[in-house]
């Protein structure tokens, strides 16, 4: 039986794929330059500091900070309506790069910048699996 998910789904490539395929085991990564060692999210073709061609990926701690947010009152897609008002977020991870993001697990009202968060999965088809965070547990 398929799953239904009425939300847009990622457009999954050759670059993004080993981001998407460590996502569907539960696993962090970002691209890591194998010449200069700068940490970059999302993937690119080339290093934006050195511009080697040849990344590498690194497994990362999956904690981070709430670095912003938005909080979306309008519905673009169908399968948002029930959630608005919604926040998307930015999340500086310990280890650097930043990336859009939903926090999960809090109302939208509780969100503080410096929050620390921690990587949550949601396998929301079989193919795909979204990376989320959550605040972190006191």
């Amino acid at each position: 039986m398929a799953i239904k998910y009425d939300k847009p789904l990622p457009r999954i490539d050759e670059r993004s794929r080993p981001w998407w395929e460590a996502a569907r085991r539960h696993e962090l990564k970002v691209q890591r330059c194998d010449s200069c060692g700068y940490l970059a999210f999302p993937p690119a073709p080339m290093c934006p500091r050195c511009r080697a061609t040849e990344p590498g990926w690194l497994d990362v701690s999956g904690r981070g900070r709430v670095w912003s947010w938005t909080v979306f009152h309008k519905s673009y897609f169908a399968g948002f309506a029930e959630e608005i008002p919604y926040a998307v977020a930015i999340v500086e991870l310990d280890e650097g790069p930043r990336m859009w993001t939903q926090i999960v697990g809090i109302d939208k009202d509780q969100l503080r910048m410096g929050m620390p968060v921690e990587v949550v999965f949601d396998d929301v088809t079989p193919d795909v699996t979204l990376v989320k965070f959550r605040p972190v547990a006191s």
